[in-house]
């Protein structure tokens, strides 16, 4: 729930203590219809940027919920960069096997290709703060 503060008596440091406990928007009064309508418009847009961006999170964490622990180690090997053949020697399976995985991993995935995976894979690193 975005909050704008309006106050009649506004300092620097009443300004900042309200941005620091969420305000998203200060303002002082007088404000003009125009001024507090625009400031209403802006947050709700920000509050629904950030719902969104919430929601798409929880969805590739569901999506990625319902990948086995072997297709994960596949999927962070190959949106490392290495190749089927390289997986497969790192983790001592056929080639013909990682395809395998790494094709119900883009399908669980819902990715369109390589580049969408390793995408997912970015936002969901940044989402837990796990690196790379």
């Amino acid at each position: 729930m975005p909050i704008i503060f309006i106050t009649g008596y506004g300092d620097v440091p009443k300004s900042v203590q309200a941005m620091k406990a969420g305000a998203v928007e200060f303002l002082t009064k007088p404000v003009s219809n125009e001024e507090l309508l625009t400031a209403i418009r802006q947050a709700l847009e920000r509050s629904s940027a950030v719902l969104g961006h919430v929601a798409e999170i929880q969805e590739l964490r569901d999506r990625y919920g319902s990948v086995s622990p072997r297709e994960r180690q596949v999927m962070a090997l190959v949106v490392s960069g290495l190749l089927n053949k390289q997986v497969a020697d790192e983790l001592g399976i056929s080639v013909i096997t990682v395809k395998t995985h790494r094709g119900k991993v883009m399908q669980k995935m819902k990715a369109d290709s390589l580049a969408g995976l390793v995408k997912m894979d970015a936002k969901l690193r940044a989402a837990s703060g796990r690196k790379g």
